[in-house]
């Protein structure tokens, strides 16, 4: 096996970004794709890391870009001041989303028939955006993620099916969210899950999340048990 990855240039509208493809060269053909949605700080080492992790499976991981090439967000300011326009308008960040979809879709080594989306944090509500808009993705993942509804897909038909993998403690997602996003997948008629970790806060998978008092904390065992639960749902969603 051997593990390779290139930067992938490409646009949405008048703005340039950057993606991390990666891929084992040992697979011949087109193999099951797999977008990552950034946390609010941009697209970092942690996201082109994860789609290591994916290439090593056998997919083809694509870390996407949301805010254009090489900006990264330098703390808690910045990164609101970068996510904060998205959240306001929701057709601009799914439209964002649907361009990185396009381009990992036609990069050789993906098979555009055998998409999904995963995210962390913001990444994790673009990842539940574009399954609310797209019906050409199989699956989207959403790791402790934002589950507000963008207010502008009521009444479609969400067609992938949806993990969400949710820190039961996670202060950025109240129960009463939690609850909304039940009722709006079953609206939809999603073939959804969503999988609470106990005693366990915002940002988990990160272990250089470590401001509890800010409710963010990294737990070694629901990252674990979440990257599990990942493994087992693309399996499931790409045989």
């Amino acid at each position: 096996m051997a593990h390779q990855h290139r930067f992938v240039e490409y646009t949405d509208g008048d703005t340039l970004l950057e993606g991390y493809l990666a891929y084992d060269d040992a697979i011949s053909g087109p193999r099951p794709c797999v977008i990552i949605a950034h946390t609010w700080a941009g697209r970092s080492d942690f996201e082109c890391q994860q789609a290591d992790k994916l290439a090593a499976l056998g997919y083809v991981g694509f870390a996407l870009d949301m805010y254009g090439k090489g900006v990264l967000g330098s703390g808690p300011d910045e990164n609101t001041a970068l996510m904060t326009p998205f959240m306001e308008d929701r057709p601009v960040l799914q439209q964002r989303m649907a361009a990185a979809l396009a381009t990992a879709s036609q990069q050789p080594e993906a098979d555009a028939a055998k998409m999904a989306s995963m995210g962390y944090c913001f990444g994790g509500l673009c990842s539940l955006d574009l399954a609310r808009t797209s019906s050409s993705i199989l699956g989207a993942v959403s790791f402790h993620g934002l589950f507000l509804a963008p207010g502008n897909t009521e009444g479609n038909k969400i067609t992938a099916k949806v993990l969400c993998l949710h820190g039961n403690d996670d202060p950025m997602v109240p129960v009463d969210s939690v609850i909304a996003l039940d009722k709006e997948l079953t609206a939809a008629g999603a073939d959804w899950q969503v999988h609470a970790y106990g005693n366990t806060l915002h940002a988990f998978t990160n272990p250089a999340a470590a401001s509890p008092e800010l409710g963010m904390a990294y737990n070694a065992a629901a990252d674990r048990r979440s990257w599990a639960s990942l493994v087992s749902f693309l399996e499931e969603i790409f045989e």
